[in-house]
């Protein structure tokens, strides 16, 4: 195995395509994770944080639409949902270069 840091923090970074694109946050760095994960040293857990990061952030969107209709506040959770896929996608591609774990608060553990 090699160890590359850049590719993990690109898979980091990738995920703010969400913020253009609406998706390729998730399929990026799932189709790299996939595709590298037995080659690179530590993508396959970082690959596994990022996807249920992402898996996350859109299980709380979609809860928080309803909440939007029914009772009004579901937009707080939509603000707080934008702003985490836009900081800690930063903040552990920063980690992750200087090969630190990453850190992904509220995140379900979907994969182990």
């Amino acid at each position: 195995m090699i160890e590359n840091r850049q590719l993990i923090v690109l898979m980091h970074l990738a995920q703010l395509l969400d913020l253009l694109t609406g998706v390729g946050g998730l399929i990026v760095p799932l189709v790299i994770w996939s595709v590298k994960k037995e080659e690179v040293y530590q993508l396959d857990r970082h690959g596994k944080q990022i996807t249920n990061f992402q898996l996350s952030m859109i299980l709380y969107s979609l809860i928080a639409i309803p909440l939007v209709f029914l009772l009004g506040f579901g937009f707080l959770i939509l603000i707080a949902v934008g702003l985490f896929c836009l900081v800690y996608p930063i903040v552990n591609a920063l980690r992750a270069s200087s090969g630190q774990d990453a850190i992904y608060p509220f995140s379900i553990r979907f994969l182990k």
